[in-house]
């Protein structure tokens, strides 16, 4: 048991399960029968959480069936309930609430709360805190802020907003986490201009409510995505003042900022001096690298990356293809493709449009046409963009009438794949088919869609 607790608590949950399910096994060996200890059942839970691994979840959830001491303890209930809220099984965590002999908990109701606000479900946590006066228990500042969060990340702050004038009403006044769910939905939900007034505000309540190191990594991105780097860098000083500088989240977030700001020197500044890096600390550097132009420095980070023991994931390859892209370095894009598959990544939709982007401007075409017909997955917009773009810059009209067609078939109300060939046609001196293309976006009024950013990123 003491085995099982330590390597829950270091974080070293996949063999916290396996001592887990050794025990079991040890314990069935010598005696026939298999009980666990009561505590040994929710920090395995809890790893199947943190893993994902539903599969090991039910299997405990049988155990725990057969065992009336363990199908009567509210702490291994509102685990199971975590557990398959937490992988994704909203109405198997409603099952387990449900069948609970006893639900005066307020922890196990804001489990369920939670359950509903982590998967889009905030009027389903409203009603289930209308169910909960109903039956005599009071919300809690935790509630409150679970219920206000999942109408945060909806998107639909001004519901937040009431929510948090009944909490006052209920006698409790909003604290950092109420800031920072707010704070967090208007970001996700790309409302930036709303998250900087939150975060205003926020500060205007003066000592009362401080930020802390979660509310400023998440107000970061509310400033690099409108390239805002003034307010970003008092975010930065007050970051430094408050201590939090160093925060693995906080520290990552600024060189994101930085990095997207066009300010590569910075955002390198902080990387360089930071204690350690995740993941996301390590793409956004080598986006933002390969985004400025320093393509060679982008590749070599990646480099640096692997040689540190740091995990690639899609994002960090789609980073260093995009790089060996603009700097022209196709056989080095091709080798890292290759590569993927040997760090446990397989190719998606976002990689393959890379490697097209590569071929592309490269001007190997033919190349890239016969890399998309070998396709596992169904091409989406951005590969046959990614193609319609390189053929409009290398004037191969033919290949764009092609991509053009099945552009328009996966978007046939979007008019840009029309507008990139129409520019082909022009260039290859084809007037008279610039105007049929014309006439066609004006008669099916197709409209150019603001999200189709391979048509600039293309060329």
């Amino acid at each position: 048991m003491r085995q099982l607790t330590s390597s829950s608590r270091r974080g070293h949950h996949g063999d916290a399960l396996h001592l887990f399910f050794t025990g079991l096994r040890l314990q069935a060996g010598s005696r026939g029968t298999v009980d666990p200890w009561p505590g040994a059942v929710p920090t395995a839970l809890r790893a199947c959480a943190h893993l994902a691994d539903v599969a090991s979840g039910c299997l405990i959830h049988a155990l725990v069936l057969t065992r009336p001491s363990l199908a009567s303890d509210a702490v291994a209930a509102t685990a199971l309930l975590d557990m398959y809220s937490k992988c994704g099984l909203v109405a198997s965590a409603r099952k387990v609430f449900d069948e609970m002999p006893s639900r005066q908990d307020l922890v196990i109701w804001n489990a369920l709360l939670a359950c509903y606000a982590r998967h889009d479900l905030p009027e389903h946590a409203l009603a289930l805190v209308v169910k909960m006066r109903g039956l005599g228990l009071c919300p809690d500042l935790v509630t409150w802020n679970i219920v206000v969060s999942g109408f945060a990340l909806a998107g639909d702050d001004l519901m937040a907003g009431d929510l948090v004038g009944a909490m006052k009403d209920d006698g409790f006044q909003p604290d950092v986490v109420t800031w920072t769910s707010r704070v967090s939905g208007s970001v996700l939900n790309f409302q930036y201009s709303r998250a900087r007034a939150l975060f205003r505000a926020m500060m205007a309540a003066g000592g009362r409510v401080l930020p802390s190191s979660a509310t400023i990594s998440t107000i970061l991105p509310a400033f690099a995505n409108v390239a805002d780097v003034k307010h970003g860098k008092e975010v930065h000083g007050y970051s430094v003042v408050a201590g939090v500088e160093q925060e693995l989240t906080v520290s990552s977030a600024l060189v994101d900022m930085y990095a997207k700001c066009g300010l590569v020197l910075e955002a390198r500044r902080l990387f360089d001096k930071m204690p350690q890096r995740s993941t996301v600390t390590w793409n956004s550097m080598i986006f933002g690298l390969a985004n400025s132009g320093h393509c060679q420095e982008a590749v070599g980070l990646f480099d640096r990356m692997l040689r540190d023991g740091a995990k690639p994931d899609h994002l960090t390859f789609t980073a260093v293809l995009t790089a060996c892209s603009y700097g022209g370095m196709v056989e080095i894009g091709k080798s890292l493709y290759r590569a993927m598959q040997e760090y446990g990544v397989d190719p998606r939709l976002e990689q393959y449009a890379c490697i097209v982007h590569l071929l592309g401007r490269a001007g190997r075409l033919d190349e890239a046409y016969d890399f998309i017909k070998v396709m596992p997955l169904e091409p989406d917009r951005f590969v046959w963009g990614a193609l319609l773009g390189a053929c409009r810059s290398h004037g191969n009209v033919e290949l764009a009438e092609l991509a053009a067609s099945r552009l328009l078939a996966v978007e046939p109300d979007n008019a840009a794949s029309c507008l990139l060939l129409s520019s082909a046609l022009a260039n290859a001196g084809k007037q008279d088919d610039v105007f049929k293309i014309k006439k066609l976006v004006k008669r099916r009024r197709l409209k150019k869609l603001d999200s189709c950013s391979w048509v600039e990123t293309s060329l």
